[in-house]
């Protein structure tokens, strides 16, 4: 499916100005106030509430590029995927690795700082294997983590990239927010680290849903070249494995490759797959 050199250019965008969304966001509660200060509330009100409504959507909206920019998709030439396996390492992991071989596949790992603590031999075997480990978080706070206020959001990543960092023995580049949602203080914690934040386009719900064909038919609604396909291990419904199999087979018919992204500085080396996309259109924010 894959062959084990194989890449894909892709922008690498840690945050360059994290602070502007707060900047943005008092000019428009002063604006507010002077609207209806000068104009009525029938006319300030709306922007005061309108604002607060679009960064709350923002936060909740795993695609939206308002308070960072993150990668949704990248424009592919050939028909190549990003694969992105979240959650890990788990049980699931060992099983996930030979599956992959055996698809001749490549995938980026975003794995929990906590659990590849636990598990440090399987961390070492992703990396080992060819794949890429990405930061998911320290402790993987799925029902608060777009709540975090900054200190705990800082915590939370920069403990993740200190053990992923010292298993995979280089420090990763790509961070995914929990469940997606990436908060305002986000964006300040991912620029020191130089981490790029990566959503998806393709999302079959695996986490919860437990039938191999219908993860599969969900994911091939999104699936075009270029795709950031979303995937889980150690689901709770126990059939991680089954349907990543299935989702890898679909994608091997279709003729899709699963394989890793690479730096704009690398791909303009000309060292890239023949697969390769062009970085410059690729989905991010500036």
């Amino acid at each position: 499916m894959s062959s084990p050199s194989a890449s894909l250019p892709a922008p690498y965008r840690p945050p360059r100005h994290p602070q502007a969304w707060a900047w943005l966001f008092a000019l428009s509660q002063i604006g507010g106030l002077v609207l209806g200060w000068q104009f009525g509330w029938h006319w300030g009100l709306p922007v005061i509430l309108g604002a607060q409504a679009l960064s709350f959507w923002a936060t909740l909206w795993p695609q939206s590029r308002l308070l960072s920019p993150v990668l949704t998709r990248l424009p592919a030439q050939g028909r190549a995927v990003w694969l992105t396996i979240d959650d890990g390492p788990s049980d699931d992991t060992p099983a996930l690795l030979d599956l992959l071989d055996r698809h001749e596949a490549k995938a980026c790992f975003f794995v929990v700082g906590e659990r590849a603590a636990a598990r440090p031999a399987l961390v070492r075997e992703i990396v080992r294997r060819g794949h890429e480990i990405g930061n998911h978080s320290h402790g993987h706070p799925e029902k608060w983590f777009w709540a975090l206020p900054p200190r705990a959001m800082r915590a939370q990543i920069d403990e993740a990239q200190q053990v992923l960092s010292a298993l995979a023995g280089k420090p990763p580049r790509w961070f995914r927010a929990v469940v997606g949602m990436a908060n305002p203080f986000v964006a300040a914690a991912l620029k020191p680290l130089g981490l790029t934040r990566v959503a998806w386009s393709a999302r079959g719900f695996d986490a919860r849903e437990a039938d191999p064909a219908r993860v599969v038919a969900r994911i091939v609604r999104g699936l075009r070249p270029g795709a950031i396909v979303l995937l889980h291990e150690g689901a709770p419904h126990g059939r991680s494995v089954a349907v990543v199999a299935a989702v890898l087979e679909r994608l091997a018919q279709d003729g899709y490759r699963c394989v890793l992204p690479q730096d704009e500085a690398t791909a303009a080396s000309g060292s890239a797959d023949p697969t390769r996309i062009a970085a410059a259109g690729a989905t991010v924010a500036p």
